[in-house]
C-alpha cells in the first residue's frame, strides 16, 4: 500500500485467479495489507450462473 502526497491511504487492485476459490480465498485474506476477496466465475455464456450451475459443467464457466 502507498500513500498519497495528501496522507491519505491509497487502495491498488490485484485480479487473481486460482482455480477452486474455496481453497484460496482464505489464503489471500490472510496476506497483510489484503482488505477484501472476491470470488467469481471466468468465461462462459450464463449471465450471473450461480454455483451449483458452474460445476454442473453446463455454463462454459471456470472458478477463478
Amino acid at each position: 500500500m502507498s500513500e498519497t502526497s495528501n496522507g491519505a491511504a491509497r487502495t491498488q487492485v490485484a485480479t487473481l485467479g486460482g482455480g477452486c476459490f474455496w481453497c484460496t480465498e482464505a489464503v489471500y485474506l490472510e496476506v497483510r495489507g489484503v482488505e477484501k476477496v472476491e470470488s467469481g466465475y471466468s468465461g462462459g455464456h450464463v449471465p450471473n450462473p450461480t454455483y451449483r450451475q458452474v460445476c454442473s459443467e453446463t455454463t462454459g464457466h471456470a472458478e477463478v
